[in-house]
């Protein structure tokens, strides 16, 4: 088979390359703009600022919903389905997100997505686990890679950070591991009903669980809060939440998931930059070397799956 691409298919993938580029950035500013809310107003907590996001996320992923439904041909959804669904979207977008925004209280952005970006090790670790196969030479030493990088960060933000480091840690590697099994879960039903339609119907879901967990808390009043709190959840909903959404799955689409979770290694390293100007986190090379080590490991798994 020839390697020859045509103009129209390298045009396709360097808009696939660029799409996936930009859903990676999107999702890393998150971080930022989690501990930028945190910073404005110490008094608001997790599931407030959560709400806050999903409340102004729900919109676009209900009109995408709706749409994506009548323009689908597939056959209607099964019981099953929904079912399968829902759990979906309460463990990936809703505890995963919930557990990672806990963290976010007393971790570093840096630190927070060095450990959330080991999620693809654990899904080889559960694929292991589940479905007996054996762990390869390649992937043993992604996984060394990866916790070896993670140690290292993690060791070295011990004496720069607050003393609930170990309590934030273990929020978001509690979340990395959640996502990580919703990500062994969507693949069947990414297949079966669609990409597009999967992410509006699970964050949507994730959203309504979202606003009734801070319903039970806190009641139904969010008009308390300053200006500054609406503007940082605004642009984190639609610039890290709605849109990463869909130019991610739309990258996959053109270039392949392999390619694109190589690609979007370059996350982490957006958010360190990122908290180094807006949150004058330091930037240390124990931590850079931490860094590339995991983000080796990722890349070995990547490369394991193409």
């Amino acid at each position: 088979m020839s390697s020859n691409k045509s103009p129209s298919e390298q045009r396709q993938r360097m808009i696939g390359l660029v799409l996936v580029l930009l859903g990676a950035f999107g999702f890393s500013a998150k971080a930022i703009l989690i501990k930028l809310a945190y910073a404005a107003n110490v008094q608001i907590d997790a599931i407030t600022l959560m709400a806050l996001r999903m409340l102004f996320s729900l919109p676009f992923f209900l009109v995408v919903a709706v749409w994506s439904n009548k323009a689908s041909v597939s056959a209607p959804m099964t019981g099953r389905q929904w079912l399968i669904i829902t759990v979906l979207g309460l463990m990936g977008y809703y505890i995963a997100s919930y557990l990672d925004f806990l963290g976010l209280q007393t971790i570093s952005a840096g630190l927070e997505r060095v450990i959330l970006f080991l999620y693809p090790t654990f899904v080889v670790l559960f694929s292991a686990l589940f479905h007996r196969r054996k762990i390869t030479w390649r992937a043993g030493l992604a996984l060394a890679l990866s916790y070896a990088g993670m140690l290292l960060v993690f060791l070295e933000q011990l004496s720069l950070t607050s003393a609930n480091i170990w309590l934030g840690a273990s929020f978001v590697l509690a979340s990395a591991v959640v996502f990580a099994i919703f990500t062994m879960g969507s693949g069947v039903m990414t297949h079966s009903i669609g990409s597009t339609r999967f992410t509006a119907y699970t964050m949507t879901v994730a959203s309504v669980a979202t606003l009734v967990h801070f319903g039970v808390r806190h009641g139904l009043d969010l008009t308390h809060l300053s200006v500054e709190i609406y503007v940082l959840a605004l642009i984190m909903a639609i610039f890290s939440t709605v849109l990463p959404s869909f130019f991610m799955n739309a990258g996959i689409r053109k270039i392949g998931a392999s390619s694109a979770s190589i690609i979007s290694t370059t996350g982490p390293i957006a958010t360190l930059v990122l908290a180094f100007f807006l949150l004058h986190e330091a930037i240390t090379a124990m931590q850079l070397a931490g860094t590339f080590l995991v983000l080796s490991g990722v890349y070995v798994v990547s490369k394991k799956h193409r």
